[in-house]
């Protein structure tokens, strides 16, 4: 089973940059708790988003370019 989603730049920009978000806060959690079991749960955790986070990020690169990767909020 699978699901097919479809995003304006915009939108994938925000997903990309909260999964990434969310890979820094999880590699936080392997690199300073002292918990065995945060960090085996956070560590599984960060294997499965890094899949997540290549497959998407292959998708908008390849339909937005490299731009899609830049979160520059100066415009804002």
């Amino acid at each position: 089973m699978s699901l097919a989603l479809q995003f304006a730049e915009s939108e994938a920009k925000i997903l990309l940059e909260s999964l990434m978000d969310q890979e820094r806060q999880l590699l936080h959690v392997c690199a300073t708790s002292d918990d065995e079991d945060a960090v085996a749960d956070a560590g599984n955790d960060l294997v499965e988003l890094r899949l997540l986070l290549n497959r998407v990020r292959d998708a908008a690169v390849a339909q937005f370019g490299k731009r899609v990767l830049e979160f520059n909020r100066a415009a804002l």
